[in-house]
């Protein structure tokens, strides 16, 4: 199963300007609130027209602006799981599950709900079962109108953190059995790579960035796209030579691994830091603030000898590390394979 989408629409104040193609794949939608995530399953969807585009899915043209092709949303078979799951309140699990299907027999749904351990609720209604039964049975009620492609948007926001947990293992199960396209919006980076093999980042309207999980998160390429994979130091940057750059958010200078003309930006992960004089970029720092998490220590550091008014730097280690070096003072190590050139 393949995917297609060139999406055009003005809303005057946004415009979504969007082209995907995926494959045989979980693909996420990763952007912010606002972004045009959520807009984009619409249109494939059926459920609101482009202005211009193509849509493709599994080889069906399902809208041309140009052909004038504009399929309705059930000849289209896509399967859509709201954030809000929309189950119908009146009915029961089981009527939920039976709703707008054609052709399905009483085995089909009895076995889909055994699947999804929803016997013991089939005759519930949604507002007498969990947050997970209710999301189970979007999927179930999906995958019995047999899609061609299944879209899910932000699936874990109504879930706690341990019922999050239990859910994204059972999804996994979902996607593996289905093997066919599946598109997950989520503003969660921790979720996207867990779950996808390619993850799209999605920005005021436009992919700004598409790649394996790994390269996306390895060399994110944008400020927002660092963002959203968790990069919390960031810092504006130009070339100073070949191979060094200067922060001067943090008043510092850096050697990189590589050159790009276009690096308006430089980033370092928190645990992309390192104790000690470790090569290129070894700085004292003084220590500014501590935050104790769980299960780390984040400590907030300046450069000694950087300029006035920089920002502070986040270094992020587990708590024995801590325990080794804390002081007033230390000095750590900036690898320069782990900076990151980023554009606007």
């Amino acid at each position: 199963m393949t995917l297609h989408a060139e999406i055009h629409r003005d809303f005057g104040k946004f415009r979504l300007d969007v082209e995907l193609d995926a494959g045989n794949e979980t693909l996420a939608l990763l952007g912010a609130s606002g972004s045009g995530k959520s807009l984009t399953l619409g249109f494939i969807a059926g459920i609101m027209k482009p202005d211009r585009g193509r849509i493709i899915i599994d080889g069906l043209e399902v809208f041309s602006s140009e052909k004038n092709i504009n399929l309705p949303p059930q000849k289209r078979r896509t399967g859509l799981m709201f954030q809000n799951y929309a189950l119908f309140p009146n009915m029961t699990v089981t009527e939920n599950l039976m709703a707008g299907q054609k052709l399905k027999n009483s085995a089909e749904v009895a076995d889909m709900l055994t699947r999804f351990g929803l016997e013991g609720v089939k005759d519930s209604y949604p507002a007498k079962i969990s947050g997970g039964q209710k999301q189970r049975t979007a999927l179930a009620r999906m995958l019995l109108s047999c899609p061609r492609i299944m879209m899910l948007d932000e699936p874990f926001s109504a879930l706690d953190s341990h019922l999050r947990f239990q859910t994204e293992r059972e999804l996994l199960n979902v996607f593996n059995d289905f093997g066919g396209t599946v598109l997950l919006v989520s503003h969660n980076r921790d979720e996207a790579f867990r779950l996808c093999r390619r993850i799209a980042v999605i920005h005021d309207g436009h992919v700004e960035i598409v790649g394996t999980k790994d390269e996306v998160f390895s060399d994110p390429k944008t400020r927002n796209a660092a963002i959203l994979t968790g990069c919390k130091n960031i810092s504006r940057a130009n070339f100073t030579s070949e191979g060094k750059i200067f922060a001067s958010d943090w008043g510092i200078e850096l050697q990189c691994q590589s050159h790009r003309n276009d690096t308006r930006y430089a980033g370092v992960r928190m645990h992309s830091i390192t104790a000690g004089q470790n090569g290129a970029n070894t700085f004292e720092c003084k220590v500014m603030q501590v935050i104790e998490n769980p299960f780390s220590f984040t400590v907030m550091l300046i450069p000694k000898n950087s300029r006035e008014n920089v920002i502070p730097i986040g270094w992020e280690m587990d708590k024995n590390l801590w325990h080794k070096v804390k002081g007033e003072n230390v000095t750590v190590s900036i690898p320069p394979e782990n900076i990151l050139l980023l554009r606007e």
